[in-house]
């Protein structure tokens, strides 16, 4: 037997060091290096037996291994096929659904979620495939009491409480399941390893080999997995890189709504966003995702501007909220949730330069309402919009929203498919549209369905559009 040996394994890249430093030597990263004692398994033993599950599942999927590399054009390229979820606002971020020997990664705050939503996937498709819900955190009581709160305890849902690696993949091989679901892969341990279970190492190792065994099975494997303080995966980022598929948990657990966002997605498009709300029967989706972003004010309301963006392919209409207060402090605070606290900084700049509105000696604090984190440009507008309304404590005109990226020059950019945009917007009944002249209408029309457009240029025009309604 090998002598167990310590290493020091990064917990950003997950690679190796013969000693402890500061600076990662792989990826540069600082105070990353964790010690790790690893025991390296018997080679001839451990050999033959992945070699042995290897061919097993290799021949249940029906692969042949090439003999040697194959010309692009010789590759018979094949469509994936989606299975269904019957959630629809899952199928959407899937793009479609589960994909045979695909391998997801579900992450999120504890209590978010993420083992009711799995349980109810699984009750929806066991009747028609071959399941099973392997958890390592919750005995098999437990799981069971969370099925009969959720209505599912009649689904023929294989069940199975289980830490160690080697007994999942002897059970993979033997059950032969169509869909899979390891909660969670911080809690499986291999006994080739002699470091602890949640370790960089064995979360590395295990999530490898399970990854294996679906692409050679062609199960479709979901692995849920923890997250840190700061939201980020717990563990190596190397496990993000092995699935195809990364989907991140998103919400407040005080709040009855939840969102899943694409982070990483081999068979769909990225950063979809599917809205779901908790209900006592479990996860439901959302169809108008829209009005949870939306405030409720009796009358307009200084300091708010409805913005048209983009998550994925779904257009959404979020309200922005800015609050524009007398500093206390000789250094004014910039403080954004849901938006990039650097980029605010750089409009009150551009505000201050090409519109003349100063707020040097004000606190200024943007909010996007719902708990939605708002990244592409195009909500510089309505940003700016909202900090001079509260600013001049004038109130938008009611039905009037906004989009469009503001540069450093103070122009106007386009936003793309602003068409989308503008037409959920008057779907919700707005009037009022200030947008890029780039996404105005061709010809002389200024109007779209039941919007009136006002395209503008620069920032001072977008002002001037404001003053002139109000």
């Amino acid at each position: 037997m090998a002598r167990p040996q310590t290493v020091y394994i990064c917990s950003a890249c997950g690679g190796h060091s013969a000693k402890w430093q500061g600076q990662c030597p792989h990826c540069q990263a600082w105070n990353t290096l964790v010690e790790s004692v690893e025991r390296a398994p018997d080679s001839a033993r451990a050999g033959a037996r992945h070699g042995a599950a290897a061919a097993h599942f290799g021949a249940r999927a029906g692969l042949a291994t090439p003999s040697g590399p194959l010309l692009l054009g010789e590759v018979q390229a094949e469509r994936h096929r989606h299975q269904p979820c019957g959630i629809g606002e899952l199928d959407r971020v899937l793009g479609g659904g589960l994909v045979p020997g695909g391998v997801l990664l579900l992450g999120g705050d504890p209590g978010i979620g993420k083992s009711t939503l799995l349980l109810q996937v699984l009750a929806g498709l066991a009747a028609e495939l071959p399941t099973l819900y392997i958890s390592g955190e919750e005995s098999a009581a437990q799981v069971a009491l969370r099925a009969q709160r959720l209505g599912l305890q009649h689904a023929p849902v294989r069940l199975m409480a289980e830490t160690q690696l080697e007994v999942m993949l002897d059970t993979l091989a033997s059950q032969r399941p169509e869909i899979a679901i390891i909660d969670s892969i911080q809690t499986v341990y291999t006994e080739a390893l002699s470091a602890a279970p949640g370790s960089v190492s064995q979360v590395r190792e295990c999530a490898a080999q399970l990854t294996r065994a679906a692409k050679a099975g062609g199960i479709t494997l979901v692995l849920v997995g923890h997250v840190t303080k700061e939201g980020a995966l717990a563990g190596p980022r190397v496990l993000e890189h092995m699935v195809d598929t990364v989907l991140y948990f998103e919400g407040d657990t005080q709040s009855r709504f939840r969102l899943i966002r694409a982070i990483k997605n081999r068979f769909g498009a990225v950063n979809e966003l599917g809205v779901f709300a908790m209900t006592e029967h479990g996860l439901k989706g959302v169809s108008n995702p829209s009005a949870i972003f939306l405030s409720t004010h009796a009358g307009p309301v200084p300091g708010t501007c409805v913005l048209a963006t983009l998550e994925g392919t779904r257009p959404l209409l979020v309200e922005v909220q800015a609050l524009v207060d007398s500093a206390a402090a000789p250094s004014p605070r910039r403080l954004s949730v849901g938006l990039d606290a650097a980029r605010l900084a750089m409009l009150l700049a551009v505000l201050h330069r090409h519109a003349g509105v100063a707020s040097g000696d004000q606190d200024v604090f943007v909010n996007a309402v719902g708990g939605v984190r708002i990244t592409e440009p195009a909500a510089d507008l309505a940003v700016l919009l909202a900090i001079q309304s509260s600013l001049r404590n004038r109130a938008l005109p009611r039905g009037l929203l906004a989009f469009g990226e503001v540069g450093l020059a103070g122009e106007i950019r386009p936003a793309p498919r602003g068409q989308e945009r503008l037409h959920e917007a008057a779907k919700l009944g707005f009037t009022q549209a200030i947008i890029p002249a780039a996404n105005a209408p061709k010809g002389t029309a200024r109007r779209f369905e039941t919007l009136e457009l006002h395209p503008v240029s620069r920032i001072d025009e977008a002002l001037d559009v404001v003053r002139a309604l109000a």
